[in-house]
């Protein structure tokens, strides 16, 4: 029977959660404990890629990792970001994200409403004229270069963090006692297997969303218990809670 439930995310903040909803339902304990972690690139890692920050008239923002990172890199090299600077994000919440390091009012900022970044190249379509810089983790697929190539619009992608394995101490791998793992990505498989070298997967179930960490998961020679989102389960604790009801006692 499923008690205890390692969750490869940070906590959610809302207690409105599905995950809280589930462990009250089905009596079950989940840790979230994220496998990876997102780390900056210095500044001299930045110059080896001779990317100008201050060449280019609009940034283009696909996660908050990307805004830290890029302000956190314009102080280190003490890169005064002009005030007509323009940000192109894929969603409000990123947008209104800057005003950690800005004043919101006086940037012209532009988001899209789905989140995907096609909903974003019309608003940057309109501004043809701009040179786009788009900060990037080392993972990443190259989508976006070929749509912004194919509208012929002027962008340079540059890395400024990457995705590192999140170390378990010692005191972790010994408590390490779950039933199920819950996966988001590749790099939490390689974390996994970083971590636990000898690891063998016995009664323990493996969950992942989206195809890329599925795949990950066969490749890796493990067992895939459960895969989300599927046809009747969009979203990762819709099919838990279906897991869940199928598997108890």
């Amino acid at each position: 029977m499923t008690k205890k439930i390692l969750v490869s995310q940070p906590k959610p903040t809302s207690e409105k959660s599905p995950y809280f909803a589930l462990a009250e339902k089905f009596d079950v304990k989940f840790v979230f404990r994220p496998f990876i972690k997102v780390e900056g690139l210095t500044a001299r890692e930045f110059r080896q890629q001779r990317v100008n920050i201050l060449d280019y008239t609009a940034i283009v923002f696909t996660s908050r990792h990307a805004i830290d990172n890029f302000f956190t890199l314009a102080s280190e090299m003490r890169v005064n970001i002009p005030e007509d600077m323009k940000y192109f994000c894929v969603t409000e919440a990123i947008a209104l994200y800057i005003q950690k390091y800005v004043l919101y009012r006086k940037r012209k900022v532009f988001f899209g409403t789905t989140g995907k970044v096609a909903d974003l190249i019309p608003q940057m379509v309109k501004h043809k004229t701009e040179k786009y810089l788009i900060p990037m983790s080392d993972v990443h697929k190259d989508n976006l270069a070929e749509i912004l190539d194919a509208k012929k619009l002027q962008h340079k992608e540059c890395i400024m963090y990457r995705t590192v394995s999140n170390d378990f101490t010692d005191e972790e791998k010994k408590a390490f006692d779950y039933n199920m793992l819950i996966f988001f990505s590749p790099s939490g498989i390689e974390a996994l297997q970083k971590n636990f070298p000898d690891f063998k997967q016995g009664d323990i179930a493996i969950a992942t969303f989206g195809p890329a960490t599925a795949k990950a998961v066969k490749d890796a020679g493990l067992r895939l218990d459960l895969e989300a989102p599927n046809d009747k389960y969009p979203s990762m604790t819709g099919a838990l809670q279906h897991y869940l009801i199928v598997n108890s006692d």
